[in-house]
């Protein structure tokens, strides 16, 4: 019985995984309709899909489950403290994501939303006093860390159904990434054919001087052999980079074949770090020798290599229906933004 009953496990866990490379693929699918008139593109999709699920699974399996985000939670959890600057600030910025009330609309049933609670984190550099030893110096530098821009877009009916989405957004992120190479080989690809245009018509008017009156009066400057051989080099580098990018005919199964070498390799293209830090009541960031009270924090920071720059913390979270504030209370917050 026992093994029956893995077995079984086995055959469901499998189907699962089946259910979410289809919808992997559908979702790549939906980013490029024309992607379903190349040659067996859901076998070649649904190969790199696979890989790419397995590298984004293991990732956000790696994340602390969804911290309750609430007033009371603010004094009782270091992480949720940190994020928000003051108790009330929890609901006030919670409540402001039209995501978040549009999931409670669609979803009476839920008493709370799982999210992700996406944050920029930023350190500055102050003087301040710190204790060294048995001496408190007032001109020392201290790091502070705050967070800011608070984003709430995905939602969830539960912890698995949230890391579920988070996943095939990631998968979408990576489709993205492989459509902009897209881009830029079209863009490559028009720019060789207007040069060669170019070049063959000048390689043309070479040709043609001193054919005509040119020859007859002299007014027109002789053929230059060595331009004309230039000209013959360069149309035919451009025809092997030409060449290169493959005919228009095939440019459809080439766009598959480069979203696909993105799946192939998600680790190159998206990478999920935990951000280790020791903060104190007031986010001021506490030296691991130093014994001054302070909580450790792990933050979740994502980066998108195609994004430059673009380094966004976030967490978890699990906000109550009961603490959604009214929206016209809302509209009366809207005056005073939280800085």
């Amino acid at each position: 019985m026992g093994i029956l009953s893995r077995l079984t496990r086995h055959k469901e866990a499998g189907a699962e995984d089946d259910a979410i490379v289809r919808e992997g693929v559908e979702r790549v699918i939906r980013l490029h309709p024309q992607l379903r008139l190349a040659a067996g593109f859901e076998r070649r999709l649904s190969r790199a899909v696979r890989v790419s699920l397995r590298h984004l699974n293991e990732m956000i399996g790696k994340l602390p489950t969804a911290r309750k985000a609430s007033r009371e939670t603010w004094s009782a959890d270091p992480c949720i403290h940190a994020y928000f600057a003051a108790p009330d600030d929890v609901a006030q910025v919670s409540s402001r994501s039209e995501d978040l009330r549009r999931f409670f609309e669609e979803n009476p049933g839920a008493d709370e939303a799982f999210a992700v609670l996406g944050m920029v984190i930023l350190e500055r550099s102050t003087l301040g006093a710190k204790q060294e030893g048995e001496m408190v110096r007032t001109d020392a530098v201290r790091t502070t860390v705050s967070f800011t821009d608070h984003q709430i877009r995905i939602c969830g009916c539960t912890d698995s159904g949230l890391r579920r989405e988070i996943v095939l957004r990631m998968l979408e992120q990576l489709v993205l990434e492989g459509l902009s190479r897209i881009t830029a080989s079209a863009a490559q690809r028009d720019a060789l054919e207007q040069e060669r245009a170019l070049l063959k018509t000048r390689l043309q008017l070479l040709e043609r001087q001193g054919v005509g009156m040119g020859q007859v009066v002299g007014g027109a400057a002789s053929a230059d052999p060595a331009e004309r051989v230039r000209l013959k080099t360069q149309i035919e580098e451009n025809a092997q980079h030409l060449a290169k990018l493959g005919l228009r005919s095939e440019a459809l199964q080439q766009e598959l074949e480069q979203i696909s070498e993105v799946l192939d390799d998600p680790a190159a293209h998206m990478d999920v770090t935990i951000r280790r830090v020791r903060l104190d009541a007031m986010n001021v960031v506490v030296d691991e020798t130093s014994s001054a009270p302070a909580h450790v924090l792990d933050l979740p920071v994502a980066r998108v290599p195609a994004l430059p720059g673009k380094f966004r913390g976030f967490d978890l979270i699990r906000f109550a229906r009961r603490d959604l504030l009214p929206v016209p209370r809302m509209a009366d917050q809207a005056n005073h933004p939280l800085i």
